[in-house]
């Protein structure tokens, strides 16, 4: 017995639905990545981290541009 076929309407609200999940995913990582650089400049109130080094600062520089240039590439598609 096959499903009942989904709606116009079904389909246009399930696909809004989608991207704003998706969206709020991205968010969520592009959040934790300022957290943590928050976290390595000792930035967060009442979070006391270890000292970064320059060369600390300058690897989460890159690891944190990767994660956005992801970003950016997912969302051209």
């Amino acid at each position: 017995d096959l499903p009942d076929p989904i709606s116009r309407d079904d389909a246009i609200s399930l696909i809004l639905t989608s991207i704003a999940l998706e969206e709020l995913g991205l968010s969520h990582i592009i959040n934790a990545e300022g957290e943590k650089i928050q976290f390595a400049l000792g930035t967060i109130p009442g979070v006391t981290s270890p000292p970064a080094t320059i060369d600390d600062i300058l690897a989460l520089n890159e690891s944190v541009r990767d994660v956005l240039d992801s970003i950016a590439q997912h969302q051209m598609f």
